[in-house]
C-alpha cells in the first residue's frame, strides 16, 4: 500500500509546533518581558511607575500592543504566569502590576539644565483648556515629557487616537519655578507646567452658528373638570385648500386664454 504524504503549508506546520510545544516555555519569555518591563528599562517602552512601582496593567497592555511579538497579550496571559511559574517575577494589586525585584529600576534625577526642548502630547479636548491654565496631570502624577518627539506621541497615543503635540521651553518653566526630573535615558517628569510656557498648533476656528430664532411659546390655558378646547386648525386647512384651488382655476384660465388669442393671429393673419 503506497502512502501518500499529506503537503503541510507553512502556516499548518507552525500550528502543529506550537501545539507541541511546551505552554511553559512562552510563559517563561512573557516572564523575562515582563521582568524588563518593569523591572530594569520601563523607560526604554515610556512607561513611568509610582513610588511603589506600580503601573496600570491597562497601561502595560497598551505597551506590550507596541511591541513586535507581544501584541496578543492580554490579563489573562498575565493571570496563566502567576499559576504555572512557582516564582513569578511580577505581581498584582487590584488594577495594578509591579516586579518584585527592583533594585535596577532607573531613580528620578533632578536635572538643573535639561535639553532646551522637551516633548509631551496631550487630549485634543483639553488642549484650549492647557494653553490658558497650563499642563497639569490627572490625578498625583507628574507631567511626563521625553526628549525624544517620537517617543511623546507614542505616549500620547495611549490617551488619544490623535493627540496634540507640545513643544515645552524649559528655560522659560524653569525661571518660573519648574523643577525637571530625569528618569532613565529618555522620560522627564515635572510637576506642572505654566501657560506661555510651551509651542503648539494653533486652535481651528469654531464656525459660527446663527442663533435660532426664539420659538413662542405656548400660552398654557388651565382646562377646568368636564371641559374641552375647541381646535380651528381643520377650518384654516379648509380655507388653506380652497384659496389653493381658486389660484390653480385662474392659472389655468389665462393660459387658455393665451392659447387661443395664439391660435386667432395665425388663422387671421394682419
Amino acid at each position: 500500500m503506497i502512502r501518500v504524504k499529506r503537503y503541510q503549508t507553512p502556516f499548518m506546520r507552525s500550528r502543529r509546533v506550537l501545539a507541541i510545544m511546551d505552554p511553559q516555555k512562552s510563559v517563561k519569555h512573557l516572564s523575562k518581558f515582563l521582568s524588563y518591563v518593569l523591572g530594569r528599562r520601563p523607560d526604554e517602552f515610556g512607561l513611568v511607575l509610582d513610588s511603589n512601582g506600580f503601573v496600570k496593567i491597562k497601561t502595560l497592555l497598551k505597551v506590550a500592543s507596541e511591541e513586535d511579538g507581544w501584541k496578543y497579550i492580554r490579563r489573562s496571559h498575565i493571570g496563566e504566569l502567576l499559576i504555572v511559574l512557582p516564582n513569578p517575577p511580577v505581581e498584582l494589586k487590584e488594577n495594578f502590576i509591579r516586579a518584585k525585584s527592583r533594585d535596577n529600576l532607573p531613580q528620578p534625577i533632578r536635572v538643573d539644565t535639561p535639553p532646551t526642548s522637551l516633548f509631551t502630547c496631550v487630549r485634543r479636548k483639553a488642549y484650549p483648556r492647557m494653553i490658558e491654565k497650563g499642563i497639569f496631570s490627572s490625578g498625583d502624577s507628574d507631567v511626563i515629557l521625553s526628549s525624544n518627539q517620537q517617543m511623546a506621541i507614542r505616549m500620547g497615543k495611549r490617551i488619544d487616537q490623535a493627540p496634540v503635540l507640545l513643544t515645552i521651553q524649559t528655560r522659560k518653566a524653569a525661571k518660573k519655578g519648574v523643577c525637571f526630573y530625569r528618569t532613565g535615558d529618555l522620560i522627564y517628569i515635572a510637576n506642572s507646567i505654566p501657560p506661555n510656557c510651551f509651542t503648539g498648533p494653533a486652535i481651528p476656528r469654531r464656525k459660527e452658528v446663527p442663533e435660532k430664532q426664539d420659538m413662542k411659546k405656548e400660552e398654557k390655558v388651565e382646562r377646568l373638570p368636564g371641559s374641552f378646547i375647541l381646535s380651528f386648525d381643520g377650518e384654516k386647512d379648509q380655507k388653506k385648500k380652497i384659496a389653493r384651488k381658486k389660484r390653480q382655476k385662474e392659472i389655468a384660465w389665462k393660459k387658455d386664454r393665451k392659447r387661443l388669442k395664439h391660435a386667432k393671429d395665425k388663422m387671421w393673419p394682419a
